[in-house]
């Protein structure tokens, strides 16, 4: 007991550790409270993260910083602007076409499960079947009412949203990757001069391994769902850019969504060539890039990211999923990086707090 006490001693008695677990907790409060508020900067700070590594690039060139940041930042509104009157329509019209499959999918799979007690009398009835079937009519039925009322609510909002991430997030994407030492200076300023090294420790950690990772997620969606298109669309398979997409996100959820993704893709390649070779095919193609994806592609992109055990990743997806949704799930390995180099910098034994002291 007495060593607890002395440790809780020593930490309180250092004033770096306080500054960090304060920065830290209001940090995580911040996100909390007003994480719906901060979203458009945070996505703004997530593109400037993106674009930083293409800006490094031309600064290399002798290109000064504010050009290197118009012609990046130029680009990459005519690309998004090239997925959104490109792509998005084709996934769009796929997705309706989808939509207006499903019931005759959804009857085609009733008669299959009322042909079972012919089938298997021993093993299931049909009062069994018909009770299952109405069930998940009504569960289908509810979910779609919901996903309509909550949309005819959120319409308007939705809108709007739209309007300030389209001329809000450019202008706060172009000012932090101008003023990005400006900005950065400007917290260190208010940081105590004697007793901020244990916290800028922990920030260029974090920050290297942050940018590399939101950098690398970004080139392996791209990657990932370019690859899927083309070969989905060499198969003939339907619904090739809607699925080529969601197979591009999934890789945001590590190990948890290249396995939900797996069966949409199954599913539609079932239903359109049964199970022949064509559908053999097409299966082992996708797991081929599954598995170059986790074996090949990403130890190649993250290969300056600190690892981190997989039940590490899982647990940290769990937990930052069920605080902040998708942004919790996308920002579940930063966010665990961060956990780990605070821990990996925090002092254990007399020698590291004496370190620390003398900073």
């Amino acid at each position: 007991m007495q060593n607890i006490v002395n440790w809780f001693r020593r930490q309180l008695n250092n004033p770096q550790i306080i500054i960090l677990a304060v920065i830290l907790l209001a940090l995580f409060a911040l996100i909390i409270f007003a994480g719906n508020l901060m979203a458009p900067v945070i996505a703004s700070i997530v593109i400037a993260y993106i674009l930083e590594g293409a800006v490094k690039m031309f600064e290399v060139v002798k290109v000064p910083r504010l050009g290197a940041v118009l012609i990046v930042l130029g680009c990459f509104v005519i690309l998004c602007f090239a997925l959104i009157f490109g792509i998005l329509p084709l996934v769009s019209a796929q997705a309706l076409q989808l939509a207006s499959q499903i019931p005759s999918w959804v009857a085609d799979v009733q008669t299959a499960l009322l042909q079972l007690p012919e089938r298997y009398p021993d093993i299931i009835s049909e009062t069994q079947v018909r009770n299952f079937i109405t069930t998940t009519a009504q569960f289908v039925t509810q979910l779609g009412q919901e996903i309509v009322v909550a949309w005819s609510a959120s319409s308007v909002t939705g809108i709007i949203s739209v309007v300030i991430y389209v001329i809000l997030v450019p202008i706060m994407v172009f000012f932090f990757l101008k003023d990005k030492t400006k900005i950065t200076g400007w917290f260190v300023n208010y940081l105590p001069d004697k007793d901020h090294g244990l916290t800028i420790t922990v920030w260029h950690n974090v920050n290297r391994q942050m940018s590399n990772y939101i950098r690398g997620k970004f080139w392996e969606i791209l990657i990932v769902g370019t690859v899927t298109y083309v070969t989905f669309s060499i198969f003939g398979l339907q619904y090739a850019a809607l699925l080529s997409v969601i197979v591009g996100l999934s890789v945001l959820i590590p190990f948890v969504g290249a396995a939900v993704v797996t069966i949409p893709v199954i599913a539609v390649a079932a239903v359109q060539w049964g199970f022949s070779p064509e559908f053999a095919y097409l299966v082992l193609a996708y797991l081929i890039i599954q598995v170059l994806d986790g074996n090949v592609l990403v130890p190649l992109i993250f290969s300056e990211v600190n690892d981190l055990h997989p039940v590490a990743i899982v647990i940290a997806v769990i937990v930052f999923g069920g605080f902040w949704g998708v942004w919790g799930v996308f920002f579940a390995i930063p966010l665990a990086t961060l956990v780990q180099a605070v821990l990996i910098a925090w002092p254990r034994s007399e020698l590291e707090f004496e370190a620390i002291e003398k900073k």
